[in-house]
C-alpha cells in the first residue's frame, strides 16, 4: 500500500498584478525525506513556503499537509506543521528559555521536560538563560529550530536555516535535521542558496526558476551524470596528437587542454570509442577519469548559467 504524501502541492501559484511570482507548482513529499527547494533570487522559494504556512494567500492552487488543505483547514493543518519564514522572531529582553516557554503557552501538551530537549538537540544550553538581545544570529537560528520542534510537528519548513551558522554549526543542524528524519519520519523542507549544503543535506532537490519548477531530483541522480553524459580527463602522451584524432573522428566536441591532460564532455558510449581511436591512432592513454558534475553544476546548466543567491 503506497502511503499518502506528508506535503501535496497542486498547480500552486501566486501572482502580484500580471507577474506570476510563484507559477503553478506541483510536487508532492513523503514521510521522512529531506527535501530542498534552490533557485536564484527571487525564483519564488520563500514565497512558497510563505504560502505553504499560510502566511499569504495563493492566487490558485493547494497546498496540503496530511491531506489537510491549509487555505480551507488551517489551524488544523498547521497542528503538524513547524517553521522558521525568513528569520525567527523572538523577544530580546527575554531569555531563551522564556521565550520557548511563552510559545509553548499557545501549543497543546508541550511540557517543561520537551522544552529541555529541544534545548538540548539544538545545543543551546549553555546561553539557554540569557536575554536573546545577546544572541549571536547563529544562536537565533538554533532558537528558531527550537521553537519550530516543540509540538513535534511532522513537517518541518526552513527558509536559509544555515544562515548565519558557522561551519561546525552547518554541519551539526544537517546532521540533526537528517537524523530526525529518518528515525522520526520528520519530513523537512529546507530552502537554501548554499549548493553544497543541499548537495549534503537533501534526498530531493527542486529547481525553481522564474517561479517555474524547472526539475526534480534526486541526489543520487544529481550525483550521477546528467541524461548519459559525462565530463571526462584523459591523460595522454601527445596532447596535440591525441586533439588531432578527437577533431577528425568526433565531431563538435570541445576540448579543454591541460598539459597532457584532456578534458572534454562525452556520452557514456563515446568513451570506450575515443580511448579505441587513440590507441588505434598510436596515442598512449595514460588515464581516463570520469569528472563528477556538482550540484551547481547542474544547476547552472539546468538555468542557463544564472547565479544563485
Amino acid at each position: 500500500m503506497t502511503l499518502a504524501p506528508r506535503v501535496e502541492i497542486a498547480h500552486l501559484t501566486k501572482r502580484i498584478g500580471s507577474k506570476a511570482i510563484v507559477d503553478d507548482l506541483s510536487f508532492q513529499i513523503p514521510a521522512g525525506e529531506v527535501f530542498g527547494l534552490l533557485g536564484p533570487n527571487g525564483a519564488g522559494k520563500t514565497t512558497t513556503i510563505r504560502m505553504m504556512v499560510g502566511l499569504i494567500a495563493a492566487s490558485s492552487g493547494t497546498v496540503e499537509i496530511n491531506g489537510l488543505d491549509v487555505a480551507k483547514h488551517f489551524q488544523q493543518a498547521m497542528q503538524h506543521v513547524g517553521a522558521i519564514v525568513e528569520s525567527p522572531e523572538m523577544y530580546g529582553f527575554l531569555s531563551g528559555r522564556q521565550n520557548l516557554r511563552h510559545f509553548a503557552r499557545m501549543c497543546q501538551g508541550v511540557t517543561e521536560a520537551r522544552i529541555e530537549e529541544v534545548v538540548q538537540q539544538v545545543g543551546l544550553e549553555a546561553r539557554i538563560n540569557d536575554r536573546v538581545n545577546t544572541y549571536s544570529l547563529g544562536m537565533r537560528q538554533r532558537l528558531g529550530l527550537a521553537q519550530a520542534l516543540l509540538r513535534r510537528p511532522d513537517v518541518l519548513l526552513l527558509d536559509e536555516p544555515t544562515n548565519g551558522l558557522d561551519p561546525a554549526g552547518i554541519r551539526e543542524l544537517r546532521d540533526y535535521l537528517r537524523r530526525l528524519a529518518q528515525s522520526e519520519g520528520l519530513t523537512v523542507v529546507v530552502s537554501s542558496h548554499l549548493l553544497s549544503e543541499m548537495e549534503l543535506m537533501c534526498d530531493r532537490v527542486a529547481i525553481i526558476q522564474s517561479g517555474k519548477l524547472v526539475d526534480i531530483q534526486t541526489m543520487g541522480e544529481i550525483a550521477a551524470t546528467a541524461d548519459g553524459v559525462s565530463e571526462v580527463s584523459l591523460d595522454v602522451d601527445d596532447a596535440s596528437a591525441a586533439n588531432a584524432v578527437i577533431a577528425a573522428r568526433f565531431e563538435g566536441i570541445e576540448v579543454t587542454t591541460r598539459d597532457n591532460e584532456l578534458v572534454l564532455t562525452l556520452s557514456r558510449e563515446q568513451i570506450p570509442e575515443l580511448v579505441a581511436a587513440l590507441v588505434g591512432a598510436g596515442a598512449k592513454v595514460y588515464g581516463v577519469r570520469a569528472l563528477k558534475r556538482s550540484l551547481e553544476d547542474q544547476f547552472l546548466a539546468m538555468t542557463g548559467g544564472r547565479s544563485v543567491d
